[in-house]
């Protein structure tokens, strides 16, 4: 049973089948062709994007996955490895690779040239008299590992 499912598989999904349906076409290809690309030996290159790719794992994971492209590549000339900075970065992207992102500051604000901005009330004085009679209020943002969080301090005197 499953060597006839295995067969009519072959049969339907196979090679033969779509050599067949380029026949006659401007993309036909031979059959030896076929086997000839899927019998040759791996290419020098193909060796050595492996090897490579094999070390920048490995650098990557030592470094907890924070390490980017610039930092793995400065981390193998320091061992002796000659790669160019491009195909570090080409290996990782293939490999699914990523260096911990760095965001840059958040925009808040963008206020436009014609709005007036918020007046100076107490006129940076802030001692108050009585209790209650000043409340100062700030919004902040800070970077953590998770991301940006936005920080409300209030100070009533």
């Amino acid at each position: 049973m499953k060597v006839a499912f295995v067969d009519s598989q072959k049969a339907e999904h196979g090679v033969q089948p779509v050599l067949q349906a380029l026949q006659g076409t401007p993309a036909e290809i031979a059959p030896s062709t076929y086997y000839a690309v899927k019998t040759r030996p791996a290419s020098a290159r193909s060796r050595r994007d492996e090897e490579l790719t094999a070390l920048i794992e490995q650098i990557h994971a030592a470094n907890y996955g924070v390490y980017g492209a610039r930092k793995i590549w400065h981390e193998l000339r320091r061992q002796g490895v000659e790669v160019a900075r491009c195909t570090v970065e080409r290996l990782m992207r293939e490999s699914g690779l990523r260096g911990l992102l760095r965001d840059k500051a958040p925009r808040t604000t963008r206020p436009a040239a014609e709005t007036s901005r918020p007046g100076d009330l107490v006129k940076r004085d802030f001692t108050a008299h009585h209790p209650n009679q000043l409340w100062v209020a700030d919004l902040t943002y800070v970077r953590t590992s998770v991301g940006w969080v936005y920080a409300a301090f209030l100070w009533n005197q």
